[in-house]
């Protein structure tokens, strides 16, 4: 499903406009990014936990040369879904 599609479904469920439901769906998406942006998170009770993780400096190899590079520290955005949603998608 792509955010056309989202739109469109959002707006038939919710008995609202395609414009109004593009709105709402924005404005998450929006305020998802700040909070993440922010090392924050971001818990949907039933659905899942948006969060940030630091990930630790390593070692990887260059898969051309074969040289081993230092990939740096980094912050990567990690989606942790709640055991419903894992019953629901493992039925």
């Amino acid at each position: 499903m792509n955010k056309q599609q989202l739109v469109s479904e959002v707006a038939k469920r919710a008995g609202i406009s395609k414009k109004d439901a593009a709105a709402a769906i924005n404005a998450f998406v929006e305020v998802l990014k700040e909070v993440l942006a922010n090392k924050g998170s971001v818990r949907l009770v039933g659905f899942g936990t948006f969060s940030v993780r630091q990930r630790a400096p390593r070692k990887g190899r260059n898969p051309r040369t074969k040289e081993v590079i230092e990939i740096p520290a980094r912050y990567a955005p990690v989606f942790k879904p709640s055991n419903q949603l894992r019953q629901l998608v493992n039925k």
